[in-house]
């Protein structure tokens, strides 16, 4: 019997590859790709480590070209989703049982793989699936999905030994159970580590997980799957379901076995899960747990106190990594009137210097955007601006989808505080600018935190101390991850745990604890031991 009682080390980050000229990862990279562009895979579901193909399928295609396919996937369909929810079922119960150290050691043993014989594999795959170019896919995936299996590994042993105080004469213990039934999770296109840890985090703490992966990012999640049998994960604990979202949901909210959620993706899609299950409350052996990083409108606001070329680099940066498809990514900016013209000609010229184009190239800074219907509604955004009187598009505003799905880093400005793209989420390339008079600072930090419904990220550019203190109390919760002096974007796991609030999630914080936290139910236990053998109390005696 194993009765060790292990803590793992606190990791460290794991080190991002440059990929610059002549680097040994750029030329492992660059092989990777074109082994992978040669081929073309067929993509089954993963049902209790069961391929399962359907014959109902659909395509996966390159963002940056889309008519290079580089799979065929299949479709569950409602006896698929029910096959998936009884093998989690299935698995549930001897994965949760299995010590809390070999389920870490799965997790560590992806880690490794991801981290040495699959580095190449996993970034070329985000990279050609979903149009990362290779600095964007190295911080997903690898880096960020390694980082939180291990940190996971090293919270979980922190949440175990989280122990009560035990007062004379009797021991209490803390027993961190699993949910009592399986976790369904709805994975994004934008993150492959996020896809990974939706799924891996409630698996962390003994729970089995239906998987539903963005059919966008079908290609990275497969391989990720893969990995994870290599591993050791156990048949079922995850199961690989992708096919249509409204068909999948409803099998899944009407079982009694449901017992939590775990997302990332719109507003719109999280609140109507999210009612399928308030209106099925009465079928569920437990209430289940509802974990969700949803939409944002993340701002930029300047002082006029700040560094013009600080700012502009943090508007490129923070608007235009990823083609701004990124949950945190900078889509509005409240700028001086004193600084403005400085920070519009920094910029200008960054953006001027800019290429874009297929991510093979890597002197491409920007790519494609994810599929046709994102492409249709970001520039329908920019085409709002471009005929509307209060707005000008200053730099960019086109986009070409005849070969892949390009649109320009699109700049806006507009006069109208309330503006449609100052306060709607677009998830593109696109940044819009409301220029306030600097004398007016309070009264626009006000506004900044009224005008969106959002409060995911959001920086403060001064250098004025006490202007931001002052953004820092008017704007409390307009962000649940709050920059001062940098961009809106790149929370790193264990340091920047990620998530917000009002419109924008649970805030569960995503990398670090309290998200591992979530996935547990807990049970105390009290043993006496010398147990009373009489009803009485002292205060019965005599006067």
């Amino acid at each position: 019997m194993d009765n060790a009682i292990f803590r793992f080390a606190k990791p460290i980050n794991e080190p991002v590859k440059s990929y610059a000229p002549g680097t040994a990862e750029k030329i492992a990279l660059k092989q990777m790709l074109g082994q992978l562009s040669s081929e073309q895979w067929d993509i089954p579901l993963i049902i209790g480590g069961k391929e399962i193909r359907t014959g109902d399928t659909g395509k996966v295609v390159m963002p940056h070209n889309h008519k290079h396919v580089l799979a065929t996937y299949h479709k569950a369909g409602p006896k698929e989703v029910q096959m998936a929810i009884d093998a989690a079922v299935k698995a549930q119960k001897e994965w949760s049982d299995l010590p809390w150290v070999e389920r870490a050691s799965v997790m560590m043993r992806i880690a490794e793989l991801i981290s040495t014989k699959y580095r190449y594999a996993v970034n070329a795959s985000v990279m050609l699936g979903q149009s990362k170019n290779p600095m964007q896919a190295e911080i997903d995936a690898p880096c960020e999905l390694i980082d939180f299996l291990r940190f996971s590994a090293f919270y979980a042993g922190q949440i175990y030994a989280d122990q009560p105080y035990s007062d004379t004469g009797i021991l209490n213990r803390m027993e961190y159970r699993a949910l009592e039934g399986f976790v369904f999770t709805l994975t994004p296109f934008n993150f492959t580590s996020i896809a990974s840890n939706l799924n891996l985090a409630p698996a962390m703490m003994g729970n089995t997980a239906v998987w539903k992966p963005s059919t966008t990012a079908i290609y990275s999640n497969y391989i990720l799957m893969k990995i994870f049998h290599e591993a050791g994960l156990p048949d079922g604990v995850v199961n690989f379901i992708p096919g249509q979202g409204s068909v999948i949901g409803k099998v899944v909210t009407q079982s009694p076995d449901f017992a939590g959620f775990h997302f990332t993706g719109s507003t719109g899609t999280f609140n109507t899960l999210w009612r399928a299950i308030g209106e099925n409350l009465g079928t569920y052996k437990s209430y289940p747990r509802i974990v969700g990083e949803t939409g944002g409108k993340n701002f930029i606001f300047v002082h006029a106190s700040a560094p013009a070329e600080d700012v502009a680099t943090a508007i490129v940066r923070g608007a235009f990594e990823y083609q701004g498809q990124k949950c945190s990514a900078a889509s509005r900016a409240y700028i001086p009137s004193c600084l403005w013209a400085n920070v519009k000609e920094r910029v200008g010229a960054m953006l001027q210097s800019i290429r874009m184009g297929d991510v093979t190239d890597f002197t491409n800074f920007v790519n494609a955007v994810i599929d046709e219907p994102s492409f249709d509604n970001i520039m329908d955004y920019i085409n709002y601006a471009k005929q509307s009187p209060d707005a000008t598009v200053l730099f960019g505003g086109n986009g070409d989808k005849t070969e892949g799905y390009y649109i320009e880093p699109t700049v806006i400005v507009t006069t109208d505080p309330a503006f449609k793209t100052m306060s709607e989420e677009i998830f593109g390339p696109v940044i819009t600018i409301y220029v306030y008079d600097e004398s007016q600072y309070e009264e626009t930090l006000a506004l900044c935190d009224r005008t969106s419904p959002y409060g995911l990220t959001g920086s403060i550019f001064a250098r004025d101390r006490y202007a931001i203190d002052k953004a820092f109390k008017l704007l409390r919760y307009s962000a649940g991850n709050f920059y001062i002096n940098d961009k809106p974007t790149g929370a790193v796991i264990a340091q920047q745990p990620f998530g917000g609030s009002r419109a924008s999630g649970t805030n569960d914080k995503a990398g670090g604890p309290l998200n591992l936290v979530r996935w547990t139910n807990p049970r105390t236990i009290k043993e006496t031991y010398v147990s009373p053998t009489h009803y009485g109390y002292p205060f019965l005696g005599e006067k």
